[in-house]
C-alpha cells in the first residue's frame, strides 16, 4: 500500500472517495465538501496548489454561468433535476453527490497533471 506521503493528489482523493467516511465520519456531501475547502485552504497557505482553478473548472463543465460556489456547482452536475434542500439531501441524492464530486475531482485532477506534465516536457 502507498503511503500518505507518497501519494499524489489523484491517488490521495481516490483513496477517500473509495472510504469517505473514515475521512470525515458520516460521510456525507457536506462534510466531505468542508474537508475539501479545508485541505485547499491548508494548501494554499503552504503554496500547493491545492484545488486552485477547481470552481472555474467546474463553470466550465457545467457551460453554465451562475453565482453559485463550487459545492452547488458539483449539486448542479449530479442532480440536474434540482434538490429541495442541499443541507438535507435524500439518501440517494446524497449518494449521487458524492460519486459525482470524486468523479469530477479525479478528471480535474487528471487534467491539472496532464497540463503540468505538458509544461515541463
Amino acid at each position: 500500500m502507498t503511503q500518505l506521503i507518497e501519494m499524489s493528489e489523484r491517488e490521495y482523493f481516490a483513496s477517500v472517495g473509495k472510504r469517505p467516511g473514515m475521512v470525515v465520519g458520516r460521510s456525507s456531501f457536506h462534510a466531505l465538501t468542508s474537508f475539501l475547502t479545508g485541505y485547499d485552504q491548508s494548501s494554499a497557505r503552504h503554496r500547493a496548489p491545492g484545488l486552485s482553478g477547481w470552481h472555474e473548472w467546474l463553470v466550465a463543465r457545467r457551460g453554465q454561468r451562475c453565482n453559485h460556489a463550487w459545492p452547488s456547482q458539483v449539486l448542479h452536475i449530479a442532480l440536474p433535476g434540482g434538490w429541495d434542500n442541499p443541507w438535507n439531501l435524500p439518501p440517494d441524492h446524497e449518494a449521487r453527490a458524492i460519486e459525482v464530486l470524486f468523479q469530477l475531482l479525479d478528471e480535474f485532477l487528471a487534467e491539472r497533471e496532464k497540463n503540468e506534465a505538458a509544461q515541463t516536457a
